[in-house]
């Protein structure tokens, strides 16, 4: 691991391959993106966001945010594969699910949380999908979305991280993700980065197969 990282968190290097790096912020989200959106470089995994865009605003995400990062930016669509290497954001008005043949659905369901998308039914759907390959972000946000699917993906053995309330624009959200999922990690946002900026340079320098 980037020996820049304090000790403890050696911790949070990556015990295997994961398969995807979910991320859910409401409130506050674009500062929090901003800050950790340079370092979703990893060719080896997927890496989801999901916010709660107005309708309409979400056609905008990948131009926003694709200048950050070197990876292909995009909105999930209906059935499509879910490949590494990729920055899928949740498109507004629909729930995004990861379904066990590695495809995205969108659903139309009902709201979750106030909201759709909904943090809580991706993270849900990832921890049932991928398990312990699988790490959930939450960060800065006003309500009770996304602790629920966190606490999933622990139950599952997946790696969970949440953004230390004091760091967090809104602190709401990671104040009951912390309470109800028991991350694994509580981090600033200048943490968060290092260590995801580590993992990606820890993948690019391994050999190929």
């Amino acid at each position: 691991m980037n020996k820049e990282l304090p000790p403890e968190m050696d911790a949070l290097r990556p015990g295997q391959d994961f398969d995807a790096v979910l991320i859910g912020a409401s409130a506050g989200a674009a500062h929090a993106l901003h800050a950790l959106v340079p370092q979703l470089r990893s060719l080896e995994m997927a890496y989801i966001v999901v916010t709660h865009p107005a309708a309409g605003t979400d056609r905008d995400l990948p131009q926003v945010y694709g200048t950050l990062t070197p990876l292909p930016v995009k909105l999930a669509e209906d059935r499509e594969a879910v490949l590494p290497g990729i920055v899928y954001f949740a498109p507004a008005r629909r729930h995004l699910v990861v379904e066990h043949d590695g495809l995205f659905a969108l659903s139309g369901d009902p709201l979750v949380n106030y909201s759709r998308p909904s943090i809580d039914v991706l993270f849900e759907s990832a921890a049932d999908t991928w398990g312990r390959r699988t790490v959930g972000i939450i960060l800065t946000g006003a309500n009770e979305d996304g602790a629920r699917g966190l606490k999933a993906i622990g139950e599952a053995g997946g790696l969970t991280i949440v953004q230390d309330p004091e760091d967090a624009d809104v602190p709401f959200m990671p104040t009951v993700a912390i309470r109800t999922a028991h991350p694994a990690a509580v981090l600033s946002l200048t943490s968060m980065a290092r260590v995801l900026g580590a993992w990606a340079d820890d993948s690019a320098a391994r050999p190929l197969p």
